[in-house]
């Protein structure tokens, strides 16, 4: 599999943003979604994860919590990850990953993972 991953870019504080992660080639509902954020000198995080395990379940950091929303359009073959509320704590080099829709999110394996390229995200005034 391979993932697309768009949408980064420099917006205010308190603005939004939209990331996209397309699965090519493949189907999106075959993997379990992970969106994952670097910023510098600071160890890699996992923000947002979609399991369509048991029902499905979509798991957001408390640092993130409230602000972000990761979403699934099926027929698109796109996740994507709504950022509100921008904050400049969330600057960072986001990626997002996939892994089988077998595995739930707790079981995401980062070794594992597919990755996509990382997209820049920066806020400041």
């Amino acid at each position: 599999v391979q993932l697309q991953a768009r949408g980064g870019g420099l917006v205010q504080p308190g603005g939004s943003l939209r990331l996209s992660c397309t699965v090519l080639k493949f189907v999106l509902d075959d993997y379990t979604i992970a969106w994952f954020r670097q910023a510098p000198g600071k160890e890699r995080e996992r923000v947002s994860c979609s399991t369509l395990v048991a029902g499905g379940e979509t798991y957001y950091s408390n640092s993130v919590k409230g602000r972000f929303t990761l979403s699934r359009d099926s027929a698109q073959h796109t996740a994507y990850l709504q950022m509100n509320g921008l904050k400049p704590e969330d600057t960072a080099v986001y990626y997002c990953a996939a892994i089988p829709r077998y595995y739930h999110c707790s079981e995401f394996s980062e070794d594992k993972a597919t990755w996509g390229r990382g997209t820049q995200v920066t806020v400041s005034s």
